[in-house]
């Protein structure tokens, strides 16, 4: 009676777990959409490194609903089979997430060095209407304007103007007339590069908050599995 308990416990656990282990499958989802959408949605950056990161929040986040719901049917089955390959792919899946994490912070100024070559061969293609659009868009979400500073749009546009996005207040012409004012004076590739670093420490946080349920999450389905194991072996004998 005291392991059918117990099993039945641990089995409620590994549902309740995995249950919020799906959400978190969901919030990565939508945080690797917000980013794409934030920054490679208004750039077109072609360094893996760079435009990568976004596409492999949401794949993970598709493989870990994947997972919950195959844990969810083990626990409740009680089937060990399934159980064992749930905690086995949870395991690959910390696994990856841990050599992610390096990952970024080995290649982070790379990521840097891609955006911003990325942002200099936009500026210099910002007569074509889809460069326009994109480079205009970012410039008004982040209150930035050119590369570095404003000053690099001088070599780019003809009487040493800048884009109306670069205008703190936005009306036709704004940017002809470059007055100190009415022009964001830091340049984007700064700006993105603060709020990635202003931000990193949330995206740490919720990634430490992850791999800690994913590790309790291991340690459920193995204390099943054993549950499943010796309940099998008693009703043998």
């Amino acid at each position: 009676m005291a392991l059918e308990g117990g099993m039945k416990c641990v089995k409620y656990l590994m549902f309740i777990f995995n249950l919020l282990f799906w959400i978190s499958g969901i919030a990565l989802i939508v945080v690797g959409i917000l980013v794409q959408t934030k920054l490679n949605g208004t750039l077109h950056i072609t360094n893996v490194a760079a435009s990568g990161a976004p596409i492999v929040l949401i794949i993970v986040g598709v493989v870990i609903n994947f997972v919950a719901f195959f844990g969810c049917c083990g626990a409740w089955k009680e089937n060990y089979c399934m159980v064992t390959t749930f905690a086995v792919l949870l395991i690959i899946i910390f696994l990856v997430e841990i050599a992610a994490a390096i990952a970024g912070y080995v290649f982070k100024d790379q990521i840097r060095d891609a955006f911003e070559k990325s942002f200099n061969e936009t500026m210099r293609n910002y007569n074509v209407s889809a460069n326009a659009k994109n480079i205009d868009s970012l410039q008004k979400q982040f209150h930035c304007c050119g590369s570095s500073q404003y000053t690099d749009w001088f070599s780019e546009m003809s009487n040493h103007s800048v884009p109306d996005s670069c205008c703190k207040k936005i009306i036709p012409g704004c940017g002809k007339i470059t007055t100190a004012a009415n022009i964001y004076q830091e340049g984007c590739v700064n700006v993105i590069n603060a709020w990635l670093k202003n931000n990193i420490v949330i995206v740490a946080g919720v990634a430490l908050g992850i791999a800690l349920f994913q590790l309790l999450g291991i340690i459920f389905a193995c204390v099943l599995m054993k549950g499943i194991r010796i309940r099998s072996n008693y009703e043998v004998m």
